[in-house]
């Protein structure tokens, strides 16, 4: 993020996490850049009606530091499944995930909620805010859940600050205390954005997220997922049907019967 954003939030007391993040070399293109997020022979099948459904059959897959990658394939062909292995929200059957050059698919759920929570963004196809919250609060909501109510409320001026540059980042500086019921699709998808980015993550996990909106909008937020990932360096691995909006990631693999081409 900005300075501005880098400086505004004095850091609370967070469940410490490894992998701790490197130095970065900031004329490095991504090639260059050690890999961030790995996949390692992942599989993982479904049961209905008593049968086994086979949808990710060994995948295998890497993302560097700095990179925009696009995840593509048919509607069921298992992308939200594999960008949810990624981001520990599911277990695989076999093989592993990595971060930073460590298996974190095996860790204990709580050291896997705190690697989500500081780490890892998300977004997704139907936005997940809360439907009682503002868009400020919805923003705010990660940052509650890791400081807890105490440290929560010693930092609050600065996160409210911080998540206040968010939503103006995002284009929603009038938008702070409206409710996602008063708010667009593509303004919710904004506040999703800025939610996903308010505890500084390594990498954004974005789930189809153009997928509910119309052309116009869906540029507006490419456009935005663009600029975080250019000026700010921010890793970004996106799933996405449509090849017109893959097409503007640097790098662009393909899903096909449960395993990946293009890696």
């Amino acid at each position: 993020m900005s300075n501005s954003l880098r400086s505004s939030v004095t850091a609370g007391q967070r469940p410490a996490i490894v992998p701790q993040r490197r130095a970065q070399a900031s004329v490095a293109s991504p090639e260059d850049k050690p890999q961030l997020l790995a996949a390692v022979r992942l599989k993982k099948s479904y049961r209905k009606a008593g049968v086994e459904i086979p949808v990710l059959r060994g995948v295998d897959m890497h993302v560097r530091r700095g990179e925009f990658l696009a995840i593509v394939g048919q509607s069921g062909s298992g992308k939200s499944t594999l960008l949810h292995l990624l981001g520990t929200l599911d277990a695989p059957d076999a093989g592993e995930v990595r971060f930073d050059g460590e298996r974190v698919d095996n860790w204990p759920a709580a050291r896997r909620d705190a690697l989500r929570n500081q780490k890892i963004g998300m977004i997704f196809q139907f936005y997940h805010l809360l439907p009682e919250l503002t868009a400020l609060e919805n923003v705010l909501a990660p940052l509650m859940i890791a400081d807890g109510f105490w440290a929560y409320r010693r930092h609050r001026k600065a996160h409210q600050i911080r998540a206040t540059e968010l939503l103006n980042l995002a284009g929603l500086g009038h938008r702070l205390n409206h409710k996602p019921r008063e708010l667009s699709g593509g303004e919710m998808q904004r506040a999703a954005i800025a939610r996903a980015l308010v505890a500084r993550p390594e990498v954004l996990l974005a789930d189809e997220p153009t997928g509910n909106l119309d052309g116009g909008t869906g540029a507006e937020i490419m456009g935005l997922l663009q600029s975080l990932n250019r000026q700010q360096g921010l890793t970004i691995v996106m799933v996405t049907h449509d090849l017109a909006i893959a097409n503007q990631a640097d790098r662009r693999v393909k899903l096909v019967e449960g395993r990946l081409e293009g890696t």
